[in-house]
């Protein structure tokens, strides 16, 4: 038995959590099956048990998302395999499929056409860079194959997608941004640069946390959209505006140390305020040469890489599965720094892709189950923290097909980071935009 499955015996009120989750997940099968009146169904289900549960995985195995993609597909195998030991999904097991589409919009509809085509996979899930999703979602609605990503942007709530797309295991950036401005705004500064990549994600940011930052009265002062295959970034500096208070940064890719570094070199020790996303710097180690200059600065947080003196039972039992330590790296190499703030979203999608399942009595690929399968999605109201759901509570409105939890900042402190502020899921809310609920199936 390896090291993880060792401390997985690790009691919590005389039961470990491994029995904890075996209850959870018997619990729900029970209640799946006891909605089926006819004892055929129960025979047909018992019968079936064999075939697996097919889930197609979008992996970012290549690209500018590749360092996401490896702890996505990380994550993803130790849920897949708890879930399995668990009793599986209505009592089969999940057999995972894994495609590379390489980070790219128009490889990521063929992969899709692929899972559903030649695989025949039962759900897609996991895509996380915001063109790949808005260039595979269109091909999903037209499947019927019922997709659900691991993104941060707000093009599911938007409503420009369709009804077979989901996001229900990780916040958007509207949510995220203005649950945040109020802080940054009071805390930091009202005078604002943008900096961010020049693709949907980053637009999102540009575009709501103008906004945003405006209702705290402040300004946007410039906005500096970067491509994001970008290598080098020193002339883009003199663009902002020696008035500027804070300087709020999204930058992605291979290319997001050369940025912190060379804004380093720029401004010396005489700076703004500096505010950005961990999107930055996820899978970097905070110790590494040319980031002193963040010394002080702030970050956005999803999940806090460090583990809290206040952590959960839920987090540590999630850092022991996924193999990640108190400090965010991986507990095989410590050079490897994983992507906490985003992947928990796969653990916690694939949770919801179970529950539904089960609540829906899902036996098949049909697009009769498929269709109990999304409505048994857009049913859910919340989502309790627990060993599901390690990251925190969560809400989830089936007309946006959208979720809202909470949003930590972290301030850099000796290289690590540090939570300062936690938000409420009340501060992220805001208005629904679409209904996808009136869309026909």
């Amino acid at each position: 038995m390896d090291e993880r499955k060792t401390r997985n015996t690790a009691t919590t009120n005389g039961l470990t959590r491994r029995t904890a989750l075996k209850g959870l997940g018997a619990a729900a099968g029970a209640a799946a099956i006891g909605t089926q009146a006819a004892p055929g169904f129960v025979r047909y289900a018992q019968a079936q048990s064999s075939e697996p549960i097919k889930i197609g995985f979008q992996a970012h195995r290549t690209g500018i998302g590749a360092a996401y993609g490896r702890w996505y597909e990380r994550t993803t195998e130790a849920a897949v395999r708890l879930i399995n030991e668990a009793g599986g999904i209505n009592g089969r097991p999940i057999e995972l499929i894994v495609e590379d589409d390489g980070t790219d919009p128009r490889r990521g509809a063929e992969v899709v056409e692929r899972f559903a085509t030649q695989h025949r996979v039962d759900v897609v899930f996991g895509t996380l860079f915001s063109h790949v999703v808005m260039g595979s979602a269109p091909r999903a609605g037209e499947l019927k194959m019922p997709y659900f990503c691991v993104s941060e942007g707000h093009h599911v709530a938007s409503g420009v997608l369709n009804r077979y797309i989901f996001q229900p295991g990780i916040t958007d950036v509207k949510s995220q941004v203005i649950s945040m401005a109020p802080w940054v705004a009071e805390n930091l500064g009202k005078k604002v640069t943008m900096i961010f990549p020049d693709y949907a994600f980053g637009h999102d940011h540009r575009d709501f946390f103008s906004e945003a930052i405006a209702a705290q009265g402040g300004e946007a002062l410039e906005l500096i959209a970067i491509p994001p295959t970008e290598s080098s970034f020193t002339r883009y500096f003199p663009r902002i505006p020696s008035e500027t208070e804070v300087i709020y940064h999204v930058m992605v890719g291979p290319g997001v140390l050369t940025f912190v570094s060379e804004m380093g070199q720029f401004y010396g020790a005489n700076r703004p305020q500096i505010f950005g996303f961990i999107d930055s710097l996820e899978a970097v180690d905070l110790a590494s040469p040319g980031l002193e200059f963040l010394e002080g600065t702030y970050f956005w947080e999803g999940f806090p890489r460090y583990a809290m003196p206040e952590a959960t039972e839920y987090d540590t039992f999630f850092r022991e599965q996924v193999g990640v330590n108190a400090d965010g790296a991986s507990i095989d190499d410590p050079q490897d720094i994983s992507t906490y703030s985003h992947m928990f979203g796969c653990w916690e999608t694939l949770y919801i892709i179970k529950r539904a399942m089960e609540a829906s009595g899902y036996a098949s690929a049909t697009d009769a189950d498929k269709a109990g399968l999304i409505e048994a999605v857009e049913a859910m109201t919340e989502f309790p923290e627990g060993f599901e759901h390690p990251q925190g509570r969560k809400t989830f409105d089936g007309k946006t097909h959208q979720c809202f939890g909470h949003q930590y900042i972290s301030v850099v402190e000796n290289s690590r980071l540090n939570v300062v502020h936690k938000t409420s899921i009340e501060d992220g809310l805001y208005e629904p935009e679409v209904d996808y609920t009136t869309q026909s199936l």
